[in-house]
């Protein structure tokens, strides 16, 4: 008795539509298909996201940059990519919020590391509130403390000095009322 293969019945664009990630298909950071959970995530219409860049997902021109440039050694090393950010909404009652995101992907060509990749996108908001008097390089050492990151790597990482990540440190440390580096990560972690 022959077995039927259960992946000739799948349909896989109807997997990819229906994923409970964001999930985006790219060539040189523009969006060349995503998925509905995308397009809810981000408050926007399909339309609204296929054929533009990345960059329009991004709370700041500055922080699409850094973090493009960011993931370029990385992706060249091991063809992924994986990180924490704030992303910004462009549509719907939420329209301009600023929000958390797991944001994990892969360079289908690691030679060329933006010439195409697959990117899922998962809404941390509900778990970790963001907060948008933050600016962009606060945002971004804040994301590094969520790692659990010394000074040091976050500076290797955004490529500034450790003692300059300590200067953000204790903004975010103002900021948020946090008496210590642990106090601080929970604040951001909304708890």
């Amino acid at each position: 008795m022959e077995v039927p293969d259960p992946a000739a019945s799948l349909d896989y664009r109807q997997a990819f539509e229906l994923a409970p990630v964001g999930l985006v298909v790219s060539r040189h950071r523009t969006m060349v298909d995503c998925n509905r959970q995308l397009c809810e995530m981000f408050g926007a219409e399909r339309e609204q996201l296929v054929g533009q860049s990345f960059r329009l997902l991004y709370p700041s021109a500055d922080e699409y940059e850094r973090t493009g440039a960011r993931m370029v050694p990385i992706l060249n090393a091991s063809g992924r990519y994986s990180d924490n950010r704030l992303m910004r909404r462009i549509g719907g009652r939420l329209q301009g919020q600023t929000f958390w995101c797991h944001v994990t992907g892969r360079a289908l060509n690691r030679d060329a590391p933006h010439e195409a990749g697959i990117w899922s996108f998962e809404d941390l908001g509900a778990q970790r509130p963001s907060q948008a008097e933050l600016t962009a390089r606060e945002r971004e050492v804040a994301a590094q403390l969520l790692h659990g990151s010394t000074s040091k790597e976050i500076g290797r990482a955004l490529g500034i000095s450790h003692r300059t990540v300590e200067v953000y440190r204790a903004r975010l440390m103002r900021k948020f009322e946090a008496g210590s580096t642990g106090e601080l990560v929970q604040r951001l972690m909304g708890g």
